[in-house]
């Protein structure tokens, strides 16, 4: 498995209503964070390592309506921190 994180920009006054959509309907979504910035929501999907990242984000994330725009990143390792 490896991550991906999806920064979506939404039609006005949609993104709360595209958070609860893809929460509903996208097994891959791991997390789903509103943000401030030029992009409403953060996105954390989970894919197959041999899983199409194009095709998924596409198909999946920005044909989900309300969506006006995606930015993709790719993951190559995560870090853990301490916390206390």
């Amino acid at each position: 498995m490896r991550a991906i994180f999806v920064m979506i920009k939404c039609e006005m006054g949609q993104a709360y209503r595209v958070a609860r959509e893809m929460a509903d309907s996208i097994a891959e979504l791991s997390e789903m964070h509103s943000i401030s910035g030029q992009y409403d929501l953060l996105g954390k999907f989970y894919l197959e390592s041999d899983q199409d990242i194009g095709l998924f984000v596409v198909e999946r994330v920005q044909s989900v309506p309300g969506v006006k725009d995606t930015y993709t990143l790719q993951t190559f390792n995560a870090f853990g921190g301490g916390r206390g």
